[in-house]
């Protein structure tokens, strides 16, 4: 298992996974994840805050990360912090704790840009997601109904958000 920056060259499996990640989320009956733009996907390929775990050279699960989330994480987000999005796992990798992975990835990566905290978030109440994310290290905060949305992907308009954190 290796973890890496994503490519260019990944796009097309990038987005594979987030269609697989949206019709998993629509079969749950949970809040789907839009359509993201393939240029948001190109730019954070380009920062290198797309990431991508890679198992027998396969691409296992992506995610995004940023060190700044003030519309989810409001007066928090003076904290400093790594924050996780859109973790994507492939189906044929399920049952392999790959969050545990990446927060395992993640607390390196986290000390080594001088930052205390791990944080995520998930739309809705999806008690099943709360659980796992809570198995695999990370400290349920409870839920916040965002008020300022506009600036946010439509799946976070009017809904609430599931806090996570883990404080190294």
């Amino acid at each position: 298992m290796t973890i890496h920056n994503s490519t260019i060259d990944d796009i097309n499996e990038i987005f594979r996974l987030y269609g697989m990640a949206k019709a998993f989320q629509h079969a749950k009956g949970v809040v789907e994840w839009p359509i993201f733009e393939q240029s948001l996907v190109e730019t954070e390929i380009k920062e290198q805050r797309q990431w991508k775990l890679v198992m027998d050279n396969q691409i296992a699960c992506v995610w995004t990360t940023t060190f700044d989330d003030p519309l989810i994480w409001l007066e928090r987000n003076t904290d400093p912090a790594v924050y996780i999005h859109r973790i994507a796992t492939n189906p044929d990798f399920r049952g392999n704790d790959l969050v545990k992975k990446i927060v395992n990835w993640a607390k390196k990566y986290a000390t080594a840009n001088q930052k205390k905290f791990i944080r995520m978030d998930t739309v809705g109440k999806n008690t099943s997601l709360i659980n796992y994310y809570k198995k695999s290290g990370f400290d349920f905060l409870g839920m916040l109904q965002l008020e300022d949305t506009d600036a946010l992907p439509t799946h976070y308009h009017k809904a609430n958000v599931s806090l996570f954190e883990i404080k190294l």
